[in-house]
């Protein structure tokens, strides 16, 4: 018993952006993506390490600048701090050594909420550079806390902060910072004595939350209508905030020194440019340009050899195996439907790095405050752009990150919209219709096909943008909201931790993307393999013809209705299986050509190319291509979202009228896109 391990648990708190996620990750070797920009973690997420034979489970919440939250995200902090703190050891509070005066109203409010507390003040090295010296002894003394100095990113400091906390050096105050205005005081003693809580703030917090803090039911029946009417919340969280301010502003100006600096930061050199009301639009649009031409020039190698190898591996197990049921399965349905989704896997870790880079680097933060001039006239803020562009990996965690827009109206309408911006499961599609149908050739060293992505990925934001505007006017609020937020100096990306987290992204995609098509993959098989006999005494004819079998038979069924946008009943298949998963259409397509006998030889683009209609007409034809690319770019993700958007509105009604409008404007501009080029 004597080498059992104790346990113990920690919250890891602080403000946005303060390196709380990657001080998360070096204590727990945990692969959490961080983001240089506010609100990337939007719930609370768990890691376990252990030291000197103790097992510590550290829990990181969500930024907060104060104890009163004004979004979800920080509503899901507040929450916790205040109604988990039995459970729970102490507070590991990170500091912003840059913003140490702003860092210090949220710690000296917990502090004043009786919760044992340890500082670790991160990021000395670039306060340093801007002549920004703390004393962390003397202020150690004047905030009755024990302050550790780390640097999270160069893994400086980390063992200093696990020692902390094996010894426990968590300390709790006795005394509040903060004084009970007089004009609340008798409130507050009532109310303590109802409640048996001798902590006052605790009370006081009560009063001045506006709801996500527990305005409990039995604190509202212990005041009178009077009282009532001098408790508004907003004027108390002032009135705290002004008075914590002039305690801070005297401890700060006692413990810090500021040396002027002649030499500009590069941090304020590239902001000259990069935040511009002109140039900033200009650069943004061109580094979106680069890492589209990124995603088809260097992910042409390694797609060549997930085909090669996959196309290897299909002709290995059909000669290998006995011919029959099992060969075909194997060889004409799984692994081309596998390897029709894995071969895309180079552009999505690419896309998905380029995106990890930027938002490590500090550079989204830059993209926010640009993007909220622009926005807003849609009826949608600067924090909106975090989900739109996260949007462009996948839709489901992009509309859970709107929990840290304030204002419901504009977390509302972003949910709504983010689902119009192209995911990573739609690029397969996109890639391999533009393919189709775009030259291989360049304008001025940039590929076209490069140029029709990076359209397709506008196209989405376009929409976007529309409906929001369409929104802005149908729901109604009354509330106005600003955006307030701080512009975080430049970091050096960490390349290689970024690249090891693309890499789990992307066997995330595959795994989770393969799993739905190992299992659509063998339907289509049974489907293809199988069709009505034409022999009255025989029930079931096996390996019949493709279109005669029962697969054949559905896709002529719904022909009728998609052959208005040039599709034939194969590519009706893949609309209809990819409501699972948009990557699931090119597996679809993957199986059915390699299970059609009479489709052409070769790589599954030059069959698609190659394809005919009985007529001659070629089944992929300028017109199609575009009809397909428009189907998508406006068509509900996957169920997936549509779960998801249910979960984070609550509201039945508009999941649905989301789905089905997205539904039929899809059909009508694949519809209208044929009928004018074909």
């Amino acid at each position: 018993m004597q080498n059992q391990k104790k346990k113990k648990q920690i919250l890891l708190v602080g403000n946005p952006n303060v390196g709380k996620s990657t001080l998360f990750n070096s204590l727990c070797n945990r692969k959490q993506k961080t983001g240089n920009y506010a609100g990337v973690t939007v719930a609370s997420l768990s890691g376990n390490y252990t030291y000197k034979n103790e097992e510590v489970e550290i829990t990181d919440l969500p930024g907060s600048y104060s104890i009163y939250p004004t979004s979800e995200d920080e509503a899901i902090f507040s929450r916790y701090l205040i109604q988990e703190q039995e459970n729970y050891a102490g507070v590991l509070y990170i500091a912003d050594a840059i913003n140490m005066k702003r860092s210090l109203l949220l710690f000296q409010q917990i502090q004043d909420l009786g919760i044992p507390i340890l500082m670790v003040v991160n990021q000395i090295d670039e306060a340093e550079k801007r002549g920004i010296k703390i004393n962390t002894g003397e202020l150690s003394k004047k905030l009755n806390v024990d302050i550790l100095r780390t640097n999270a990113k160069e893994h400086l400091g980390i063992e200093e902060v696990r020692e902390a906390i094996f010894n426990n050096q968590f300390k709790k105050s006795s005394q509040s910072t903060f004084e009970i205005p007089i004009e609340q005081k008798g409130l507050v003693y009532k109310i303590a004595e109802n409640t048996k809580d001798h902590n006052l703030y605790k009370i006081w917090t009560l009063l001045a939350a506006d709801t996500y803090l527990g305005k409990i039911e039995r604190i509202n029946e212990m005041i009178t209508q009077e009282d009532a009417k001098c408790n508004v919340p907003k004027r108390l969280q002032i009135q705290e905030t002004v008075r914590r301010y002039q305690n801070i502003d005297k401890i700060i100006s006692e413990t810090t020194e500021k040396i002027p600096q002649r030499k500009q930061l590069l941090t304020e050199k590239l902001d000259r440019i990069l935040v511009h009301p002109v140039w900033g639009y200009l650069v943004f649009f061109l580094i979106l340009l680069m890492i589209f031409q990124s995603v088809f020039f260097l992910a042409e190698y390694p797609m060549n050899w997930i085909e090669g190898a996959f196309s290897w591996l299909s002709t290995f197990s059909a000669e290998q195996l006995p011919e029959g049921p099992i060969n075909s399965l194997i060889s004409n349905g799984i692994v081309p439907g596998i390897g029709g989704i894995v071969i895309f896997a180079p552009q999505i870790g690419i896309l998905l790095y380029f995106l990890y880079l930027l938002e490590d680097s500090g550079y989204m933060a830059r993209v926010i405050f640009l993007m909220d001039r622009f926005l807003r006239p849609f009826g949608l803020n600067g924090k909106s752009i975090v989900p739109l562009v996260s949007g462009t990996a996948c839709a489901i965690p992009a509309i859970m990150s709107t929990r840290n827009i304030e204002n419901i109206k504009e977390r509302l309408i972003t949910i709504l919209v983010t689902p119009f911006m192209t995911c990573s499961a739609r690029l397969p599609v996109y890639s391999i219709i533009i393919g189709l149908i775009i030259p291989d050739e360049n304008f001025y060293g940039i590929k076209y096909r490069a140029i029709a992505l990076m359209a397709m990925y506008l196209i989405g934001f376009g929409m976007s943008l529309f409906s929001s505007l369409i929104l802005k006017n149908v729901i109604k609020t009354k509330v106005k909201s600003f955006l307030v937020m701080d512009l975080p100096t430049y970091k050096m990306p960490l390349f290689g931790y970024d690249f090891k987290l693309v890499l789990g992204k992307v066997w995330d995609f595959i795994s989770g993307a393969g799993k739905v098509i190992f299992t659509v993959s063998i339907i289509l098989w049974t489907l293809s393999y199988f069709g009505p006999s034409e022999k009255a005494n025989q029930s079931v004819a096996s390996n019949v013809k493709l279109e005669q079998s029962y697969l054949g038979k559905i896709g002529r069924g719904i022909e009728p209705a998609i052959a208005p946008l040039g599709y034939d009943w194969k590519m009706g298949i893949g609309i209809l299986t990819s409501f699972a998963a948009r990557e699931v259409f090119v597996g679809t397509l993957s199986t059915l050509y390699s299970l059609d006998d009479e489709a052409p030889e070769g790589r599954l683009i030059e069959k698609m190319r190659l394809d005919t209609h009985p007529n001659g007409e070629k089944v992929f034809s300028f017109a199609t291509g575009v009809s397909i690319l428009f189907f998508y770019a406006f068509a509900m993700q996957c169920i997936s979202t549509i779960a998801v958007v249910y979960r984070e509105t609550q509201s039945l009604k508009w999941t649905m009228l989301q789905t089905f409008a997205m539904t039929l404007l899809a059909y009508f501009s694949a519809l209208v896109a044929y009928q004018i080029l074909k």
